[in-house]
């Protein structure tokens, strides 16, 4: 009984006091140590290993700046690349476009010289060009072009072909 009165007369205040002086002391202590050690010359294996751990974050934080580097000269030849490919398809495209515009000029062009010089011609003929002809409008359209040499073979094809089909081909 006498003890549990003891304890319940203890001032915690005084404890707690008591317990921040001495870890305050302690770290007084720590600190005197490390200073002394350090100005010696001597190095512990704490401060070894927070020396080490430094220096990885050092060398850690300059090879991500030279990998953030890379990755932003790799970026910009990634995008001159893809301008490059991008005006190489466009150029392909119009290489392409201007190629089958010619060989549908060239297509109708010559159907009309074989209409004209009188060489038999089916229906079938007749049709195929006068559908070829349409491509042949749709595609300048679609390119802002204009149409300026077909417009009298085509004139040349229809009359024919009505006059054909008037005969009772």
């Amino acid at each position: 009984m006498d003890a549990l009165k003891d304890l319940s007369g203890i001032n915690f205040s005084y404890v707690f006091i008591s317990v921040f002086a001495i870890l305050a002391g302690i770290k007084a202590t720590a600190s005197i140590f490390e200073w002394a050690v350090g100005k010696l010359g001597l190095e512990t294996k704490w401060m070894r290993k927070k020396r080490e751990e430094r220096e990885l974050l050092l060398c850690t934080s300059r090879h991500l700046s030279e990998l953030q580097e890379r990755h932003k000269r790799d970026i910009e030849r990634s995008d001159s690349r893809d301008t490059e490919i991008s005006d190489d398809i466009k150029r392909l495209t119009r290489m392409f476009i201007d190629k089958e515009i010619d060989d549908m000029r060239w297509e109708i062009n010559n159907f009309a010289t074989n209409v004209s010089e009188g060489k038999p011609c089916n229906k079938d003929s007749f049709k195929h060009c006068i559908h070829i002809y349409e491509k042949y409008e749709k595609i300048l359209e679609e390119n802002g072009l204009e149409n300026g040499e077909v417009e009298l073979s085509m004139e040349l094809i229809n009359d024919v072909y009505r006059q054909k089909l008037k005969d009772g081909f």
